[in-house]
């Protein structure tokens, strides 16, 4: 189970997208400790929305990097259901295809975008700066 980033010695991030090439993006990007400061990442991936619900109902999410295009529900909804239905929701990143799509992530109420295709330094920087502002509050 997850704990404050100052005690945990790894942090639960949950990724999701029907594509499968879509998460090993994301993960090969973002890689398994984004900044020194913060404690390794452990992937959970997700093709669906029922293991990102699972995941944060059980108090075993730090963070999700949710596919905007993911098939058959999308990442921005899966984001505002998150977000709409927990008092205490994990943070959420969105990948969307284009910069144009990024109003609709901040829409679904997502803590960050990140625009395909992902740039390593820039998704590091961006989980690694949601993680900062997210973990302090999320207990274990």
């Amino acid at each position: 189970m997850s704990t404050a980033a100052g005690a945990a010695a790894t942090l639960d991030v949950v990724v999701m997208s029907h594509r499968p090439e879509v998460r090993e993006a994301v993960m090969a990007a973002v890689g398994r400790r984004p900044a020194r400061d913060l404690p390794r990442l452990r992937y959970r991936e997700a093709d669906g929305i029922a293991d990102v619900l699972g995941a944060a109902d059980a108090g075993e999410l730090d963070l999700a990097v949710l596919d905007g295009e993911a098939q058959p529900t999308g990442g921005m909804g899966v984001c505002r259901q998150l977000k709409n239905e927990s008092d205490d929701p994990a943070p959420v990143i969105v990948v969307v295809r284009r910069e144009d799509d990024r109003w609709l992530a901040t829409w679904s109420q997502a803590d960050a975008v990140l625009v395909q295709p992902l740039d390593p330094v820039t998704a590091a920087r961006t989980v690694a700066d949601v993680l900062r502002a997210g973990v302090p509050a999320r207990q274990g």
